[in-house]
């Protein structure tokens, strides 16, 4: 089912969107930071740590109902504490307040503060993928958190590849799901070539030397702006930011010069580990009711392609919430800004109906 969006709510969604920019986002508890250490982890690929290092915030209190939000890629659970996002979730009387509800931002393998490359091994670290990632996060939930049901899985870009996975491999431990900005189906396309072209920027830069730098590659800053100009943006946004070559070149100029702090490691494995992401051959696993949310000019995930509606078919109690394009709307970063779907998903989820703990 797609829950439609006329050419009259694209209006008011614009004027409401504008509206807001005006408006303080809302106050919620100080997020609280953590660890946990997952002890002689193995990955997909049959390497192992001896110590998995599991950053992670949570705001709210454990006796809330437990959330989960997971990120996106080269993200953190940092990124999802902006205003634009935590700000229009988390305050007193949203969607995801905190008064009520035990929020859960986990740092996926490879990002903030959890095992990374650039912690020392490099190049040697083991080459995890998005197996990995859920895994480690669910152990960190239930194990590191004591978690054993939560009631709503939420993740953006890679995050909501992730909770594909994770409603079809723990299928019993949510009452619901919220994928945002990624289809269940296999890494490919337009997508995959993008992610290739920043993988190869690093691994073909003479300066990488094969993980061993002395200095950080330059080749994959150019490359990442380049990556977020071609997949993320938005064309109508595009157009109203930069309706002349000047403010084209003043735009692209203003992002190369912007402060990137990236580890080209890091960068690398961050990105390469979307390579055999395929959410697709296990999708009837999943039980509960899930709400897709997407934006029409979603770069990465194109909804022309009719793969999503195709693909929720598949699921008995499943909806996409499709965000109007607009000059206000950011393509691939539209669900970045949770004032376009906010309200939508406070309302979708006061109709999933609670279910008890799994086995999981």
């Amino acid at each position: 089912m797609i829950i439609a969006s006329s050419p009259l709510r694209a209006a008011v969604i614009a004027v409401s969107c504008c509206l807001s920019w005006l408006a303080q986002a809302a106050e919620y508890p100080a997020p609280k930071r953590g660890t946990f250490t997952v002890k002689d982890f193995r990955f997909s690929t049959g390497e192992t740590l001896p110590e998995l290092k599991l950053g992670y915030a949570t705001v709210g209190e454990p006796s809330g109902e437990p959330v989960v939000i997971l990120h996106g890629t080269a993200g953190s659970a940092a990124s999802m504490l902006t205003p634009a996002f935590a700000g229009e979730l988390f305050g007193a009387g949203q969607p995801l307040d905190a008064a009520k509800y035990f929020i859960i931002l986990p740092d996926a393998i490879g990002a903030g503060t959890s095992s990374k490359p650039s912690d020392g091994l490099r190049a040697k670290f083991p080459r995890y993928n998005y197996d990995d990632m859920v895994e480690a996060q669910y152990r960190l939930v239930k194990e590191g958190l004591g978690v054993r049901h939560v009631r709503l899985v939420l993740g953006n870009s890679m995050g909501g590849m992730h909770s594909w996975m994770w409603g079809a491999k723990y299928p019993d431990f949510m009452d619901a799901l919220a994928p945002m900005a990624s289809q269940p189906t296999e890494m490919s396309s337009r997508n995959w070539m993008m992610r290739r072209m920043i993988i190869d920027a690093v691994r073909n830069d003479p300066e990488w030397k094969g993980g061993d730098y002395s200095a950080q590659p330059q080749g994959f800053r150019v490359a990442n702006v380049f990556f977020g100009i071609a997949t993320s943006g938005g064309t109508l946004a595009y157009q109203k930011l930069a309706p002349t070559r000047e403010a084209a070149d003043k735009l692209l100029d203003d992002r190369l010069k912007a402060a990137f702090s990236a580890d080209a490691n890091d960068f690398l494995y961050q990105w390469d580990s979307s390579r055999d992401y395929n959410a697709s051959p296990k999708l009837e696993a999943i039980k509960v009711p899930l709400l897709a949310i997407n934006s029409a000019d979603d770069e990465r995930n194109p909804p022309e392609t009719g793969i999503m509606e195709q693909e929720l078919k598949r699921l008995p109690n499943a909806k996409l919430l499709l965000i109007p394009a607009s000059a206000e709307t950011r393509g691939h970063g539209t669900t970045g800004m949770a004032r376009f779907w906010a309200k939508d998903l406070a309302a979708w989820l006061a109709t999933v109906p609670k279910r008890a703990a799994g086995q999981n």
